[in-house]
């Protein structure tokens, strides 16, 4: 679900960034970022627990 969301929002980015919104596609790479921190941050507790 979280690495979906961090595709998705991507994804976002890139059509943002194609279209000429600068500012949403930053913003856009920037949530994808925490998203896939999050992401591999809570995969790597579950792997030590």
């Amino acid at each position: 679900m979280l690495i979906e969301l961090a595709v998705l929002f991507l994804v976002l980015a890139l059509v943002a960034y194609i279209l000429g919104a600068r500012g949403i596609a930053g913003f856009s790479m920037d949530i994808a970022k925490w998203l896939i921190i999050i992401f591999v941050i809570i995969a790597i507790v579950a792997f030590i627990l």
